[in-house]
């Protein structure tokens, strides 16, 4: 199979998926190699920006998926008549953080960094698709537990998980003696 006929092949099933499409599945199909896939979509890249197209192809983790380019965005929300997209609370937020740096996790283990009951903030990202299954947990109960999405990563315009900021370490952390240390310190100064 020719170079051409490949590369059609990629474009072709990444068109009709609409989804990310896994490596792997594309190099079985084609009979490549990892390399030899990485190639075919740097030219395909390369096609679609010589051709000043609207259409891009990202890397989404271990997939590839075609996409429009955002600075078209508005012309595409305009026709589709899109409603804007919900905004994140602040505890939808705080689990993403909680499921992205430590995946994969129960919903136990959320609640127990913040707290407070967070099965409803869990579902309603399910829901969105940003957080999905990723099986259960070998301790009694057989908790379900849950990962980021390729959603997940498109929302934050990432590639994969290495990508997120560091953590900072703990010396540069503020501690809830440090906050009340403060304040203490401010109040007897008034």
């Amino acid at each position: 199979m020719q170079t051409d006929e490949k590369i059609s092949i990629v474009e072709a099933v990444l068109f009709a998926s609409g989804e990310p499409v896994l490596k792997k599945t594309f190099c079985e199909l084609l009979n490549i190699d990892s390399d030899e896939l990485d190639d075919l979509i740097e030219k395909l890249r390369d096609k679609y920006l010589s051709i000043c197209s609207a259409v891009e192809i990202l890397t989404l983790g271990d997939s590839y998926q075609m996409a429009s380019r955002r600075e078209f965005s508005p012309h595409i929300k305009a026709v589709l008549e899109e409603k804007k997209n919900s905004t994140l609370s602040q505890a939808a937020f705080e689990v993403l953080t909680i499921v992205a740096y430590n995946q994969p996790v129960t919903k136990g283990f959320v609640e127990n960094v913040r707290g407070v009951d967070s099965s409803s903030v869990v579902n309603s990202l399910v829901e969105k698709g940003l957080l999905e299954e990723a099986g259960r947990i070998d301790i009694p109960g057989r908790p379900v537990s849950y990962k980021t999405t390729t959603g997940f990563l498109r929302a934050f315009q990432i590639s994969d998980l290495s990508e997120l900021p560091p953590i900072p370490e703990r010396e540069a952390q503020l501690t809830l003696n440090d906050v009340t240390t403060e304040n203490d310190e401010e109040s007897t100064e008034e």
